[in-house]
């Protein structure tokens, strides 16, 4: 009997072991490993933070699903990892911590013949001075908690607006490293709608912070659409959005601290900076759990099972070379590390081997880099590539063929909400081939398959999200037939 452990219960993680379990039975034991006893879809956070959406339509409890799926299920933070065993046993390990009520703070080693890490990220507010919503100034919408408390202050922005105040809003990232800018301009543009539908946007200012060296960068470099027989560049096509909805950017910048009420960002075009606000949402940039691993004698080799970043290694080029000399071939295919084959290192737990979009740096030397984006429907499909790479492994013997889902072939649709309402809501709806561009196969469409590069925006696509919203929450939840929802 083959025992598989999975670190993370996320888009990833979830994934991998629903798929496992369902391939293997009874006959192999599927273990998930997560700190937090609930399942959150992180998309619709963005509604928690605006007031549109109660936190409990965004999560729900993960043991009685394991429990009903026969997964085996550790409330726990995964600390280290023991790839060659310890002086008890070969087999691969993993040290824990638990985190539920009951054995909080006991520790306990658990073997695996097989290992996934989908630890998700660690959230890094501490990288900017004053930034985070503990122990900082701004606000976050990371996770429901973090987006019931900022929908809280936007709603004492809008009393305030009422009251006859003029108010400033500042939304984008918190450093120059950070990713998942989509969900930034998501929360702009809900704040925007928001400020609206109260009937007191002409006395607010939204503007939008970010790392991307322009607007529809999203840390991919970019999109090129083709609209009425003619090319549109995202950056036009949001360009043209911010303005309509009257959103000022600042862009290729990097703040660098945040007080109770400026902050204080580097341009790298135009040098040190400064906005003042009443409320603020910038996202942290993201690193890795901080996992440890340790060879059979207890020596540490973290170094060869992870970046520096704290993300793991996998199948892919992490040679030091010029950004223009990176290409689509050096991202992984099978997201397996080559220390280890037995352990696989999806979502945002894998290390990316180079940026997407041009890193720069200011005047003064602060690194402005958007990291590549690591979410989504690309998220679940390394999950579920690495939970059938097993399932064949275990069937079939070490010879069998690894399934592959590299992120410079995969496509990937985007649904941004721009306004939650039935009736006066909108998205826009985006879809990008392949995720990571390929220069060499399509040089003058930014490196993507312009025939399956779209974007459009409009109340049909705030229909179409929600509508996603309730299926995924179905498929996470393992309902009949969830493994028909595809990734």
């Amino acid at each position: 009997m083959a025992r598989i452990v999975i670190l993370g219960a996320g888009v990833a993680g979830h994934t991998a072991a629903l798929h496992a379990k369902r391939k293997l039975g009874a006959d192999h034991e599927v273990v998930v490993v997560s700190p937090n006893s609930k399942w959150n879809w992180i998309p619709s956070n963005i509604w928690v933070g605006v007031g549109r959406m109660p936190a409990e339509k965004v999560v729900f409890p993960l043991a009685p699903i394991y429990r009903r799926k026969h997964i085996e299920f550790h409330q726990a933070l995964a600390t280290a990892i023991r790839p060659d065993g310890d002086a008890e046993d070969a087999r691969g390990a993993v040290d824990i911590r638990y985190t539920d009520p009951k054995r909080s703070g006991q520790t306990a080693r658990l073997r695996y013949d097989y290992l996934i890490n989908a630890t998700g990220p660690k959230l890094r507010f501490e990288a900017t001075p004053g930034l985070g919503p503990d122990g900082g100034h701004t606000a976050s919408v990371c996770t429901p908690g973090h987006a019931v408390d900022a929908a809280a202050q936007l709603d004492d922005v809008i009393a305030r607006l009422r009251a006859g105040q003029r108010q400033t809003v500042v939304v984008g990232i918190g450093h120059g490293t950070c990713t998942c800018e989509g969900a930034a301009f998501e929360y702009a543009l809900n704040v925007d709608h928001e400020l609206r539908e109260a009937g007191v946007r002409d006395r607010a200012e939204v503007v939008y912070l970010s790392n991307e060296p322009e607007l529809g960068d999203f840390g991919v470099g970019g999109m090129v659409f083709e609209e009425k027989g003619r090319r549109v560049t995202s950056s036009e096509w949001m360009e043209s959005l911010f303005h309509e909805r009257d959103v000022r950017a600042i862009t290729h910048a990097a703040p660098t601290e945040i007080t109770d009420r400026v902050i204080h960002y580097d341009s790298v075009a135009d040098g040190p900076g400064s906005i003042e606000y009443d409320f603020a949402m910038l996202l942290p940039p993201f690193g890795g759990v901080g996992l440890e691993a340790y060879d059979r004698d207890g020596n540490d080799i973290t170094s060869e099972l992870f970046a520096p970043s704290g993300f793991m290694l996998v199948d892919a080029d992490y040679g030091d070379k010029p950004f223009d000399e990176w290409r689509a071939a050096d991202w992984p295919r099978t997201y397996r590390s080559p220390r280890n084959p037995n352990i696989f290192g999806v979502g945002i737990a894998f290390a990316p081997p180079h940026a997407i979009t041009r890193p720069a740096r200011t005047a003064a030397g602060v690194v402005v880099a958007p990291a590549p984006p690591r979410t989504g429907m690309p998220s679940g499909m390394m999950g579920k590539i690495a939970a059938f790479t097993i399932v064949d492994l275990i069937r079939q013997g070490g010879d069998a063929r690894p399934h592959e889902a590299p992120m410079p072939e995969l496509a990937a649709a985007c649904i941004a909400s721009t306004g939650a309402h039935m009736l006066r809501g909108s998205a826009a709806t985006m879809t990008m081939s392949p995720v990571v561009p390929d220069y060499q196969r399509y040089p003058d469409t930014a490196g993507r398959d312009i025939a399956e590069t779209r974007g459009e925006i409009g109340l049909a696509g705030h229909w179409l999200k929600r509508m996603l919203h309730t299926a995924f929450i179905y498929k996470a939840k393992a309902l009949p037939f969830w493994y028909l929802i595809p990734e």
